[in-house]
């Protein structure tokens, strides 16, 4: 049921969770599909309403740091990282605590756990009153494109929630940045608001590396599907041009004047806020092929083609 997100629905919502129902909610990156990460049959129905491999591990969503070392144990690194990061865009992979309560199928069988603190004070204060870790992958069919408002939940899951809470568009539009701290190294695993210049910054005797870096190729956290992120057509990426029968996503001053531009001004910033909403746009156009202008690699911008590489992986 899609419903405006405000005290009274927080409360019905909150209600919903503790009873093992599915509750989509904003966050700063993207609508999730929360279900109480303690209940299988809960997280479960994540599971089965997004037609998500169970090999796929999960976010789980607390309110704070304080709830979050409940569930997991926090080295000095991971805890500066939390301290600086949090409540924001960063998911942290912590082991798991062997009394934590959270259901394998969060885990994927998997002895960590992600974690994150969502910004917005609505998602905390939804989380303090479920009282309850909430598990909360994007609200959308697996691999296909991810939410960035609650008009996008509805078109795909609106019978599997008992509510969708709409706050309006997601500020960032990307899907959180995942690292795993050990020790003084930090790997990135999945790119995404929080850049490695930003985490660099923050931690300056820490290493940062990205999973192929550190020869892993495990699907160890969530996003890390080859293909993900897709639209129904397939998409074609740095074209600098539209051509027949194509959608055109532009960027700068490729397509300036396209309709759907994800920023006229080449700010990635906005383009990534943008990203994923017009995806959805471009995938209702009528056309054959989703075209999609050059983006810089730096900073932002590596998440962002982080997501396009995946969706046109996805076709």
């Amino acid at each position: 049921m899609l419903t405006d997100f405000n005290h009274q629905s927080l409360l019905a919502a909150a209600q919903a969770l503790r009873d093992g129902k599915l509750v989509s909610f904003p966050t700063e990156t993207v609508y999730g599909l929360g279900a109480d990460a303690t209940n299988d049959d809960a997280v479960a129905a994540i599971y089965k309403a997004k037609g998500r491999p169970s090999f796929n591990p999960l976010i789980a969503h607390v309110p704070d740091f304080e709830t979050a070392q409940n569930y997991a144990d926090f080295d000095d690194l991971s805890t500066k990282l939390a301290a600086i990061f949090w409540p924001g865009p960063l998911t942290i992979i912590r082991p798991i605590k062997d009394n934590s309560e959270i259901s394998p199928l969060v885990t994927a069988g998997l002895p960590t756990l992600a974690l994150r603190v969502p910004a917005p004070e609505k998602a905390r204060a939804l989380l303090a009153q479920t009282g309850r870790p909430v598990a909360a992958p994007s609200a959308n069919l697996s691999g296909r494109i991810s939410p960035t408002k609650a008009v996008h939940v509805a078109a795909s899951l609106d019978d599997d929630c008992a509510y969708i809470l709409d706050a309006g568009p997601c500020q960032d539009g990307l899907e959180s940045t995942i690292i795993a701290p050990d020790g003084n190294q930090i790997v990135i695993l999945r790119p995404g608001p929080v850049t490695a210049e930003m985490l660099k910054e923050a931690m300056p005797d820490s290493v940062i590396i990205t999973q192929e870096e550190a020869n892993d190729s495990t699907p160890s956290s969530p996003g890390q599907m080859s293909s993900h992120y897709a639209p129904t057509k397939p998409v074609r990426l740095h074209a600098t041009s539209r051509q027949a029968d194509e959608v055109y996503i532009g960027f700068g001053e490729y397509g300036k004047t396209e309709p759907l531009n994800l920023s006229p001004d080449g700010n990635l910033i906005e383009a990534a806020s943008n990203l994923f909403a017009y995806l959805h746009e471009a995938d209702k156009i009528k056309g054959a092929v989703i075209a999609v202008a050059p983006l810089p690699e730096t900073g932002i911008g590596k998440a962002i083609t982080d997501r396009l590489l995946r969706a046109a992986t996805g076709k």
